[in-house]
């Protein structure tokens, strides 16, 4: 087998460790600071990981929950069919699963892949179903002010809420600020914005 072990955290305040403790001498190591809105084939870390599984160096890659892949369902589906396609084994330590059982999918595997990115993908819908009816109520009620001034999105919302930018910042990393920032439609601060994060 040829070990890999994937990491990511959604920003560089959190720490590594928790993830980190499961690792292995003989496994090579691919650390990602990046927020899980973004695919997987996206990130930095991510695509060096393919490259690896495309270079044959790696077929095996362990992660310690699914949430590290991804946080949408249908990107965690990509993923895991994309290593199954290229004979890689993925194991989720919290769940104590492997993809493939002597060389053919694991059924069960995909199965609680399906829930857990189901249940994830609800949590997240019913969260912003609250948060509309909490603004809805707070309008009726005439005290609804909108965003504090001074106030930010968690990198992660910022991250998803420009999605579009974060693609373009990762297709044309030449560009500069003022180019990125009309070829999407936004502002420069905007790009600036998302290029510190997608760097930090």
């Amino acid at each position: 087998m040829k070990k890999a072990r994937y990491n990511r955290i959604s920003s560089s305040n959190q720490k590594l460790e928790r993830q980190l403790e499961r690792n292995h001498p003989d496994e090579i190591i691919f650390n990602d600071v990046v927020s899980g809105a973004v695919a997987f084939k996206e990130r930095e870390k991510g695509q060096e990981l393919i490259k690896a599984i495309e270079e044959g160096s790696v077929n095996f890659v362990s992660v310690t929950a699914v949430d590290r892949l991804g946080r949408s369902l249908s990107d965690l589906i990509t993923t895991l069919e994309y290593f199954t396609e290229n004979n890689v084994i993925l194991r989720v330590d919290n769940l104590g699963l492997e993809s493939m059982v002597d060389g053919k999918p694991n059924p069960v595997f995909k199965l609680i892949l399906s829930v857990l990115g189901n249940v994830s993908e609800m949590e997240r819908n019913s969260l912003r179903e609250r948060q509309l009816e909490g603004i809805a109520v707070a309008k009726a009620k005439g005290v609804y002010k909108g965003r504090v001034r001074g106030s930010s999105m968690s990198e992660e919302e910022f991250l998803e809420k420009y999605k579009n930018v974060v693609k373009d910042v990762k297709n044309h990393p030449d560009l500069s600020l003022r180019k990125l920032a009309k070829l999407s439609e936004v502002s420069v601060g905007t790009v600036q914005r998302v290029k510190t994060i997608l760097l930090s």
